[in-house]
């Protein structure tokens, strides 16, 4: 057996094995939409992955939930989700009071999907609309206070608003990396205002390049797609001020750990060499072998293309190529005069 052969059936056996998303779901008896929220939640932990890389998930953490008690329905009632109708019977009021409740942000979506109308269906975690029914009473039942009435008069929807920072929030727990946690503030704005704050295109390009992945639900159009884009982006002052403010502070600590990729840099090694130029012969091909740099050695003057000085000869001209010429036909001997 060879070195190579040894070193990998060694890796096998002590790398540890990771699942797809689809198989981990299986294993845990999670349909994929319970998969997602929890690991957003926490209550799965996924393998760090790199932008735009597939999430993995290790086999001892599939061993570890399957070995929690009451498997699997504990799991199953810690990531259950219910919608505007579902979430009203449960508390016992109507789905008007309910939707209410949730514009003025007294429950806040952890998900939502595009019905076949492109219409955003809320869902709401079962247990902390049960913990707000116990904690909140009055909100239940009763006439509805007046300050409720007043903000739901003037417009008041905080639902997608809290989405977005839940969802950010989460995010940022997990995330170590300055430019990602840049990221995550700036995937919050839309282009305009990302551009006052961030002036340089190549910070603005990386932190596109690190931003998180999409958001719950998959759109199968593109008019779905725009729609989700929409839900992404805030849209009221006091959110926008905020993730500005945090964009740019965040920004501060990213920059002090290192610069945004540029074309011809890496952070690592630092700015890419200067390609050589050819030396070129009075015949005006490139001498073999010979290179010399675009940058002048210390103390030694660099060479200037295109010059013609008073001691500069043209091609065809030079007594030295004109004698090497008639040597190598035959018209001159070496060192002798011309036949």
């Amino acid at each position: 057996m060879t070195v190579t052969e040894a070193t990998r059936k060694h890796g096998d056996a002590t790398a540890p094995r990771c699942l797809s998303v689809g198989r981990a779901a299986q294993e845990l008896t999670l349909k994929r939409g319970e998969f997602d929220i929890a690991v957003h939640l926490g209550l799965i932990r996924a393998e760090p992955t790199t932008t735009g890389a597939r999430l993995r998930i290790r086999q001892q953490e599939i061993d570890r939930l399957r070995g929690l008690p009451g498997f699997p329905g504990s799991l199953r009632d810690r990531v259950r989700t219910a919608g505007t109708a579902e979430g009203a019977t449960l508390l016992g009021i109507s789905p008007v009071r309910f939707t209410g409740l949730a514009r003025i942000g007294c429950v806040s979506p952890v998900a939502f999907y595009l019905n076949r109308y492109r219409a955003v269906v809320w869902l709401y975690l079962v247990d902390e609309l049960l913990a707000f029914a116990a904690r909140e009473p009055g909100l239940i039942g009763g006439k509805s206070p007046v300050g409720m009435r007043a903000m739901l008069e003037g417009g008041t929807d905080w639902r997608a608003r809290n989405w977005r920072s839940r969802r950010i929030d989460r995010l940022l727990s997990r995330a170590e990396d300055p430019w990602t946690r840049a990221a995550l503030h700036a995937s919050a704005l839309d282009p305009v205002q990302l551009a006052e704050v961030v002036e340089d295109p190549y910070e603005r390009a990386y932190l596109a390049r690190m931003k998180p992945e999409s958001a719950f639900g998959r759109p199968g159009s593109v008019s779905g797609r725009e729609e989700m884009t929409k839900l992404m982006l805030a849209d009221d002052p006091d959110e926008i001020l905020w993730r500005r403010v945090n964009l740019t502070l965040e920004l501060e600590q990213a920059r002090s750990s290192r610069p945004a990729p540029r074309p011809g840099y890496d952070p690592v090694i630092g700015p890419a060499p200067i390609c050589p130029a050819p030396i070129r012969q009075a015949s005006g091909r490139p001498a073999s072998g010979r290179l010399v740099t675009a940058r002048p050695a210390p103390g030694r003057p660099g060479p200037v293309f295109g010059h013609r000085g008073p001691a500069a000869r043209r091609p065809g001209r030079s007594s030295g190529a004109g004698r090497g010429l008639l040597v190598r036909l035959g018209l001159r001997r070496p060192g002798g005069v011309d036949r």
